[in-house]
């Protein structure tokens, strides 16, 4: 995965940013956390001197408010931000391309979790049906339609949601399914060996 700014593009882009209104150095960060769909969150260790490299530059000042850093852009800053309008504009197109970059692959991912998921559900649902099959004259006739068919329904939920849901989601369905399958299996198993 490529990087999101290019070499001293984030310098510009904060300047892009304190331009529009004051803000403290954590706001700066969630701001572009926020910006980039939470594909991208600069580390503290990131935006922090870059802003004190700024300040020492005389691009950007701060005040103190509640014990905390304001920066905001000076007239040097809003003139230096003025004379790179040009290279602006170039730097939103790369970073318009960037995220659209980075949300692909992630969308790629959960589309690849989503067919792992979808097997593990299908192979479930087969293992169910097979220990169902085979301990079907154990059990009432009514009552394995009700699971055959509560299984579907959940089958099909399931695969509704993980068309929409993220990685650690579709992790945590995979694994409640696969402790719900062992469990019915455990179920099944038992209801078996008791006496008829």
């Amino acid at each position: 995965m490529s990087p999101v700014f290019r070499h001293g593009a984030l310098r510009l882009y904060l300047l892009k940013l304190l331009d529009e209104q004051p803000r403290h150095g954590y706001d700066v960060i969630t701001l572009l956390e926020d910006r980039f769909l939470g594909l991208y969150s600069p580390s503290a260790g990131t935006v922090y001197p870059r802003l004190a490299r700024l300040e020492a530059e005389g691009l950007v000042e701060h005040d103190e408010a509640d014990g905390r850093k304001v920066y905001r852009l000076t007239d040097a800053g809003r003139e230096e931000l003025r004379r790179s309008s040009e290279e602006l504009s170039s730097l939103e197109s790369d970073l318009a391309a960037s995220v659209s970059e980075l949300a692909k692959d992630v969308r790629e991912q959960v589309r690849a979790s989503a067919r792992d998921l979808r097997a593990e559900l299908k192979q479930a649902a087969r293992e169910v049906r097979r220990e169902a099959r085979t301990h079907a004259r154990s059990y009432q006739a009514g009552r394995l339609g009700e699971l055959a068919a509560d299984l579907d329904r959940l089958r099909a939920d399931a695969l509704a949601r993980a068309h929409r849901a993220d990685d650690d989601v579709l992790q945590a369905a995979s694994d409640v399914v696969r402790r719900c399958s062992e469990e019915l299996l455990r179920v099944l198993a038992g209801e078996r060996d008791a006496p008829s």
